[in-house]
């Protein structure tokens, strides 16, 4: 398969309604059939999610260039990702950022998306083992945090992560659909702008849904 061909394709596609240039170069850049499992790389340039093995999902490209949009990052800033995955989101990240930091529950997972991403030679991610408290508090604060699973409200713990004009994208809602949320940090009132309806795997973590 010629997945170049498959991927500028896909990123034709995603340029008519995605207007960030940034955003959409580096996902030109990024071999996404790296980061889903071989029998499902026929299918990495179609613009919907695959599954990744332990009930996971890689995210449909549209939702995943939308939420990054909604980042408006310039170069210069921290990212926490929330929710790594196979890692492509975190590469993508890391190509418009100065620094990510992303954290997953599920250790084969986390392992397996810094092996690809170390492969891949980047330098400016780190990937942790999440703990019970959602995010990374010890970095805190980052410029923009992205959390890639559904959550009940968005959380009190992420929000106070979230350095003032920072913007955190979310979905929000039930187990099942939820709309995606882009919340900037003010000093005094947070604005709160939705972004469309989507449909993510569960946060799990304290302020978010508890382990079935």
């Amino acid at each position: 398969m010629d997945f170049e061909a498959a991927r500028a394709e896909l990123i034709e596609h995603l340029s008519t309604e995605i207007k960030d240039e940034r955003v959409l170069a580096a996902m030109r850049r990024i071999p996404r059939e790296l980061f889903v499992p071989p029998q499902e790389r026929h299918l990495a340039y179609e613009d919907r999610p695959l599954p990744i093995g332990l009930d996971q999902t890689i995210s449909q490209p549209f939702i995943i260039a939308l939420m990054t949009e909604a980042l408006e990052l310039t170069g210069n800033e921290k990212v926490l990702e929330v929710g790594t995955g196979s890692g492509y989101q975190a590469a993508i990240l890391a190509e418009l950022a100065r620094l990510v930091i992303t954290t997953e529950r599920l250790l084969m997972l986390a392992e397996g998306a810094k092996r690809v991403l170390d492969s891949l030679g980047y330098t400016n991610i780190e990937v942790h083992l999440a703990e019970e408290a959602l995010g990374w508090q010890r970095e805190a604060p980052y410029d923009a945090i992205m959390v890639t699973a559904g959550a009940p409200r968005v959380p009190a713990d992420l929000l106070a992560q979230l350095a003032i004009g920072g913007h955190l994208v979310i979905p929000v809602g039930s187990r099942y659909v939820q709309e995606l949320y882009k919340i900037t940090k003010r000093k005094r009132k947070n604005i709160v702008q939705q972004l469309g309806g989507c449909r993510f795997v569960s946060l799990i973590g304290k302020d978010a849904w508890e382990e079935e």
